[in-house]
């Protein structure tokens, strides 16, 4: 398939212009004769017309890219030249009657690099049809809300593809022939198209029983690369988890005989939920202590659930069109962020998901790229698969459930899985549920769907010392965004504790709480534009601790002393607000220093801020996971995400790198102590308390060797060269690859040499290389893609060297000379003409440009219009150029 078959730039669709199809489509028969480069592929739609429709209306398929071998109507032949281009298929005058269309079409799987439709990863025939793939395998009226019974019949060469799957159960196998065979699945269940899926190749695989809790037995499978069977249990534990949570949680049993799962080395995203066989980035699934390090294993528990949660939130229950994306993203995010806190420490979990969205939501809504949770239009839908819909569309749902309470949210969740079983639902279709449920109006509430933007809300606090009150005002606004210049305030929930110089929480009292979950459990909404709040019996002078848990996903706007932060860090009993002041305080550190070596001054530094730090680092014993995020200090990208504009990013490397240096060495000895005394001889385990207290020794070596480089350097060639897991191999590593030694060097040699054949720990070694912060990392990323390892037709090699350059390596990529602007946009052109997603999520890097200082902005929009002004663009990486330029 031509990865540019049409470069003009597609017409916008519009969620105002939304209307249901014309013609219904009951069931679906597919026919598959798998090879290699000509694939034959027989359709057989039963269709109706649609009593909601246009009566008498033709019938417009879509196609993509198709070469069509025949049709027929009722068994009645068609012209092909007269009825079906590569694009689409019309049917002028259509019986008004249930009728049968055929369709035979021919496909290139080991030509379709766009990893599209039908295509070959490693020789396994695999497809994706999320958001509109299904269209460039056969004709079909492809959108969310045409959904259909789907029976698939795939016929392989047996030593080619002894495996065939797809969708639903198995019904029937036999030989098609010499050398050939087939498989029959049948999914009763109706869906839309982007969810059918069909896997044949050469594979190995591990099974187990799951039994619901209604007794029903279930077969599991895990697909993978023959020889990497061992390394899928963990997937598979994690698949068992995540089932017997949802029938706890929500009371959602599965609902076929069998359930599969094929891991692939060739996928743009991370995994697809298609109904009853899931085909994951291989990524996702795959691990062993020797390869994978512990992030890899929460990241493959994580997407494991996610996409086995779908089968309730985005395939029984499906989103009516596009626009409606986030009802079941950001729902299923929000469901597998809430599993993954009650399987590891749900402090960790919150800040981890915070840290995300800080890192890729905020600068969107910030930046020319901003737009709604449900987008008004789109050119490319491809592009709005972004943290905006899933993680944002995470946040709405858990502030939803933060405003009406835990009892009233499951009830709507009930209804909303009772009444939409089985349709394709709308925002309003969801909404309505909770408002039932709750006997809330929701109207203002969905505002948080239809307006761009982060809130921002400023908090000031005046302490009366005769009355014994403290009074909290909060006001809330949020700056305009392209296409919204006005906007409206947003009900949001405020999750406050007071505490007291003795550091113990003061209890909140109110003489006229709104309702009785703000004394309770602490959550004040915040409904119009601003709030005043008074508590009473309140003996001295406390401290706010606002947003707790940030119950809001907003910027919070509060003018903390020193001694405030400090309080809060030894003493406010909300983990996530913990974490926050020691943000909060290092971030005004930076800042501070940021704004002095502009001005050729010295960086600000704080020895009490250090001591603080080393006192939560050495209070670990009940959650060491939360202790390695205590010492994890905000980001280059978090630090020019506060700074909002005229970002220098050398001057923040420089910031950011006196305080790590400065804290490094006053806090040297402590963190030696820590380092050691975290130090274990037991075998590898992934559980979430081994996890966090690897996670923490290797924070402290992390801080150690930034303020002593040379014995740090020591330190972590030893941990490097004894290491028995990837974790610590890793974190030796990544410590060494800031070091500018030649032991650096011959590190990296070695673990390429060790790990050369395995392309997923390649990646972690391309990635390392591309986030060292000095002048010649271009010059080695460059270098990089000339290595074998590297191919740009594999999204994984791409995302590791190219996407970690752009997105993770701020002082390379904003060099001031332009020329990290000019290599991304170049490798995104290069990677157009192969993935068009994958370009686009390239120049997806460029979404703050606007906020840089002048020099930089001025040659960051010149690589932006050389990519506009090339010729033959694909629509996605158009689309992000076009508006990024706005």
């Amino acid at each position: 398939m031509s990865a540019h078959s049409d470069s003009a730039a597609p017409s916008p669709v519009r969620l105002a212009d939304y209307r249901p199809t014309d013609y219904l489509i009951d069931t679906v028969d597919l026919d598959f004769r798998l090879d290699a480069t000509a694939t034959r592929v027989v359709s057989r739609l039963r269709l109706r017309p649609n009593p909601a429709g246009r009566a008498g209306a033709p019938l417009v398929l879509d196609g993509g890219d198709l070469k069509p071998l025949r049709a027929s109507l009722d068994n009645l032949p068609l012209d092909l030249a007269a009825v079906a281009t590569p694009h689409r298929l019309t049917i002028a005058n259509p019986p008004q009657r249930p009728f049968t269309l055929e369709v035979e079409t021919e496909l290139d799987p080991s030509s379709n690099t766009q990893l599209e439709g039908l295509y070959r990863s490693n020789g396994t025939f695999c497809t994706q049809c999320e958001a509109e793939g299904f269209r460039r395998i056969t004709y079909y009226l492809d959108r969310p809300d045409v959904m259909a019974v789907f029976t698939t019949r795939v016929e392989a060469a047996k030593d080619e593809a002894p495996i065939l799957l797809s969708n639903g159960n198995p019904v029937e196998t036999g030989s098609s022939g010499p050398g050939r065979h087939y498989a029959i699945w049948h999914d009763p269940h109706p869906k839309p198209c982007y969810l059918f899926a069909l896997v044949g190749g050469d594979l190995g695989w591990i099974e187990e029983e799951f039994t619901t809790g209604s007794g029903r037995k279930v077969k599991l499978a895990i697909y993978v690369e023959k020889g990497k069977e061992h390394r899928a249990h963990y997937a598979m534990e994690s698949l068992i988890h995540a089932m017997r949570w949802d029938e706890f949680v929500y009371g959602r049993e599965y609902d076929l005989d069998v359930f599969n799962i094929v891991a692939v080395s060739d996928f743009t995203m991370g995994a697809m939920e298609n109904k009853g066989l899931n085909i994951f980035n291989d990524k996702y699934i795959l691990a062993i202590a020797e390869t994978a390090t512990d992030a890899d294993y929460a990241h493959i528990e994580s997407v494991v659930a996610h996409e086995y949660f779908h089968n309730w939130t985005g395939n029984r229950i499906t989103c009516r069109d596009w626009f409606q994306l986030c009802l079941k993203e950001g729902l299923t995010v929000y469901r597998d962020q809430e599993f993954s806190g009650d399987q590891r420490s749900r402090a960790v979990q919150r800040i981890t998901d915070v840290r995300a969205l800080r890192a890729a939501q905020f600068p969107e809504d910030a930046g020319p790229l901003a737009h709604n949770v449900r987008p008004d239009t789109y050119r490319e839908i491809n592009n709005f698969y972004t943290a905006t819909v899933y993680e944002k569309g995470a946040e709405i749902i858990r502030m939803l459930r933060a405003l009406i309470g835990h009892d009233a949210y499951h009830a709507g969740m009930a209804l909303y899985f009772e009444r939409f079983d089985g349709k394709a639902a709308t925002i309003e279709d969801f909404l309505s549920c909770f408002a039932e449920s709750s006997g809330r109006d929701l109207g203002d509430f969905a505002q948080w769907y239809a307006q761009a933007g982060t809130p921002r809300v400023k908090v000031s606090g005046a302490y009366d010392s005769e009355a014994k009150t403290y009074q909290l005002s909060l006001s809330q606004h949020i700056p305009p965004t392209p296409g919204q210049a006005e906007k409206k305030p947003l009900p949001m929930p405020i999750r406050i504790g007071l505490i007291g110089r003795d550091g113990g929480e003061i209890p909140l009292v109110q003489d006229h709480a709104q309702n009785w979950r703000e004394e309770k459990f602490g959550v004040f909404e915040l409904a119009g534009p601003e709030r005043t709040i008074v508590f009473k019996n309140v003996p001295t002078p406390p401290v706010a601790s606002v947003n707790r848990r940030f119950s809001a996903a907003v910027i919070l706007e509060q003018q903390l002393s020193e001694d405030d932060l400090l309080l809060l860090m030894a003493h406010d009993s909300d983990p996530f607000n913990k974490w926050q002041a020691a943000q909060s305080f290092a971030t005004r550190l930076m800042i501070r220093s940021t704004a002095a070596i502009r001005a050729g001054e010295m960086p600000a530094f704080s020895e009490k801020f250090a001591l603080a730090l080393a006192d939560a680092l050495e209070h670990y014993e009940t959650d060491p996971a939360f202790a390695a995020q205590m010492a994890a200090l905000p980001t280059e990208n978090d630090l020019a995400r506060d700074i909002g504009t005229d970002v220098d990013p050398e001057a923040i490397f420089l910031a950011r790198k006196a305080l790590r240096d400065g804290v490094g060495q006053l806090l040297s000895h402590r963190l030696l102590a820590l380092y050691d005394k975290l130090q274990s001889d037991a075998p590898y385990s992934p559980d979430a308390a081994s996890a966090g207290r690897r996670a923490l020794r290797n924070a402290c070596l992390d801080l150690y060797a930034a303020g002593n480089h040379a014995d740090g350097s020591e330190i972590a060639l030893a941990q490097f060269q004894h290491a028995t897991n990837m974790t610590d191999k890793m974190g030796a590593l990544s410590v060494l690859s800031r070091l500018p030694t030649p032991t650096r060097e011959k590190a990296l040699e070695f673990f390429y040499r060790a790990h050369c054949d395995e392309p997923l720990i390649i990646d972690k070694w391309f990635s390392l290389q591309a986030t060292i912060p000095e002048p010649d990392t271009l010059a080695r990323v460059k270098r990089l893609t000339k290595v074998h390892a590297f191919n740009i037709a594999t999204p994984n090699r791409v995302y590791a060297l190219i996407g970690a350059f752009a997105n993770a390596n701020p002082l390379c990529f904003n060099d001031l000379s332009g020329d990290g602007y000019q290599f991304v946009a170049d490798l995104a052109l290069q990677a157009d003409g192969v993935n068009p997603q994958v370009a686009a999520r390239l120049l997806s890097a460029f979404r703050s440009w606007r906020n840089l200082e002048a020099r930089r902005g001025e040659l960051a929009e010149q690589a932006l219009r050389k990519v506009l002004d090339a010729s033959k663009l694909s629509p996605d990486l158009r689309d992000i150029a076009q508006r990024a330029l706005g």
